[in-house]
């Protein structure tokens, strides 16, 4: 991050007021977590320091709230994992929203600045692919639109392939009964509460597909298992609102720190089952007292546990046909990290 900022020195001077002002925001930056993953990805294998309980801090990585602007830019720019060409690739942070209504602080929103500071002048990014709000992970992003164009008809037609181009990591509370395998289901948008809500349709009538029922389907493996909770990699081959979080609710396994869709789990006798979706509400998720003393969380922290579902990987297409598919991959958040250890998780 030092290199960064001596390469804006290199081609621009810049006061020392507002040098002051950047080293103290991105310090800040820094100690929330950001600008390290990249680092730390590099360091090699069993070099990084094991942390112990947690502290004041319980999750590390995320963006610190009430965030200014300028101090968004920053942490965007400190996110950034890879450039080539027209493509810049971030790890956005869990709880930036992509879009949001006019006013609100949003990735959308930033793209000017972001790249004006990246130096691309009058080409203006556009968001090609990128993570939800709640999620972390990657975010593609393209300053020429003729390529921007022809990723997205990429995209549209993996799908249709049924070829997954894009892979998720995540801890889900509670352990899937197999392996790996298929996901498939209905799923339509219902307001519940004043929120708009994913729910399931058992058997979905070509009147409901019409009014906006969708068939969905992700593919899911298991990649490890410790003190009742899983690593997932789940790989989305249709595209909704929340469909992987309601997918593992429909597995019984919501994924650890979802606030609003673990609430349909029930448990009776430490036995799990499904609870009807239209009349749950969304609660926080509540976790068992030995599962709290392993991630170092009170009650209180619990209530706070971000989303732990990150877009770890993705696949672009070569340049030419026949070309091997680039791939993209973002590190996990610090927090994420923490909790893997905590869970004695490991990715390979």
């Amino acid at each position: 991050m030092r290199a960064i900022l001596a390469r804006e020195m290199d081609g621009r001077r810049v006061s020392g007021w507002v040098w002051r002002q950047r080293l103290a925001v991105r310090g800040a930056l820094e100690d929330a977590g950001f600008g390290t993953e990249a680092r730390n990805q590099n360091q090699p294998r069993g070099s990084r320091q094991r942390s112990g309980p947690l502290g004041d801090q319980p999750f590390p990585g995320l963006l610190p709230k009430n965030l200014s602007r300028e101090e968004l830019v920053d942490a965007l720019r400190a996110a950034v994992v890879d450039r080539k060409g027209p493509l810049v690739t971030l790890n956005k942070p869990q709880g930036l929203p992509v879009t949001g209504k006019p006013g609100e602080l949003t990735l959308l929103s930033v793209l000017p600045e972001l790249s004006q500071s990246l130096g691309l002048g009058e080409r203006e990014l556009q968001v090609v692919r990128a993570s939800g709000k709640e999620s972390s992970g990657l975010v593609l992003l393209s300053s020429c639109p003729q390529t921007t164009s022809r990723l997205q008809k990429f995209f549209i037609h993996a799908r249709r392939a049924q070829r997954p181009t894009a892979t998720y990591c995540a801890v889900t509370n509670g352990i899937p009964a197999t392996s790996e395998g298929k996901i498939q289901t209905a799923l339509k948008l219902e307001h519940i509460d004043g929120v708009n809500l994913s729910v399931p349709v058992k058997t979905p009538s070509r009147k409901d597909i019409l009014e906006g029922v969708k068939k969905t389907l992700s593919h899911f493996r298991v990649l490890a298992t410790s003190s009742g909770c899983a690593l997932v990699q789940l790989q989305p081959l249709t595209v909704f609102s929340s469909q992987l979080q309601v997918h593992m609710v429909l597995q019984l396994c919501p994924v650890l720190g979802d606030h609003t869709y673990s609430a349909r789990v029930g448990t009776v006798l430490g036995q799990r089952f499904l609870l009807p979706s239209e009349s749950t509400k969304s609660k926080t998720q509540v976790l068992d007292e030995a599962l709290l003393r392993r991630l170092h969380l009170t009650p209180s922290q619990a209530a706070q546990l971000p989303l732990h579902l990150h877009l770890h990987r993705l696949l672009l297409p070569g340049t030419r046909a026949r070309d091997t598919p680039i791939e993209l991959l973002a590190p996990l958040p610090p927090y994420f990290s923490r909790t893997l250890q905590c869970l004695g998780l490991h990715l390979q």
